[in-house]
């Protein structure tokens, strides 16, 4: 048998049409975890929804062994998970290979999973406007690079940044963005780690300083194929299985696209 979960709540949901050996399922207050366990083998599961609701899945079903094949039927809005490993909404995914080895974050007494990214920065900055608007306006669409861009200009100030990598300390001025990424997209399709592959045993954090609002800014648009990685004198990228991140003050920081407010510093580990 195979089984739909859907997100009955969600803005940019896909409710599947039912046919002969398909079941739907609302999974608004499901215990995953409880719920695989009462599959049989044979039966798969369908998660119908985007990053978030990965991001969701791979926390409720966390220690459980997965016996089920796994697929996603993507519809979000960002779907980084999808341009990372090179698929289109719309198809069904067998998604078993990427739930494994994923890495911890440990921010603001939190434990938590992710499958993209941990944002700290104006990327975070992004998250908490986005959901003022949509507090404001529910169902509104979201420009996250207008708002990046007004944030570079006018609102949000860079921090010092201290980067720890596997034990290895770098300090850097005017950090304007410090993710750590498990794949290469983010943000909607912003190409921030173009090297990371996320079947691998590192991660990598990506830093973005600029003194000059105005170069952020015009170098800005150049993360969304990748290219800022050239731009040596603004951009330093680390890999690893344990980073730290810490900013000379509290900023709002992301975990695949759910803010968290008032984060002065995080640590991403791999599984080891």
């Amino acid at each position: 048998m195979k089984y739909y979960l859907y997100n009955s709540l969600a803005n940019n949901g896909i409710k599947p049409q039912t046919e002969e050996g398909v079941t739907l399922i609302d999974a608004v207050g499901m215990d995953y975890a409880k719920y695989l366990e009462g599959l049989s083998p044979e039966d798969e599961v369908v998660l119908v929804g985007g990053d978030g609701t990965l991001n969701y899945f791979i926390n409720a079903v966390k220690g459980v062994e997965i016996k089920n094949n796994i697929y996603l039927l993507g519809c979000g809005t960002g779907n980084d998970f999808l341009k990372d490993i090179g698929k289109e909404p719309g198809e069904e995914i067998l998604i078993n290979d990427y739930l494994k080895n994923l890495p911890t974050v440990y921010v603001n007494g939190m434990e938590k999973l992710f499958l993209n990214n941990m944002g700290f920065g104006i990327d975070g900055y992004c998250c908490e406007v986005a959901d003022k608007i949509k507090a404001v306006s529910p169902g509104k669409e979201i420009n996250y690079s207008g708002i990046a861009i007004k944030g570079l200009l006018f609102h949000f100030k860079p921090c010092h940044a201290v980067i720890t990598v596997d034990g290895e300390k770098h300090e850097f001025d005017h950090v304007w963005i410090a993710p750590t990424m498990k794949g290469r997209f983010y943000g909607g399709g912003m190409n921030m780690a173009p090297d990371q592959d996320r079947l691998s045993d590192k991660l990598s954090v990506v830093v973005y300083r600029s003194a000059s609002k105005l170069k952020a800014l015009i170098a800005f648009p150049s993360i969304f194929k990748g290219e800022h990685i050239q731009k040596k004198n603004m951009v330093s990228v680390f890999t690893g299985n344990e980073i730290s991140v810490s900013f000379s003050r509290p900023c709002a920081a992301q975990i695949d696209g759910e803010t968290v407010l008032n984060v002065t510093e995080y640590k991403a580990v791999l599984p080891s």
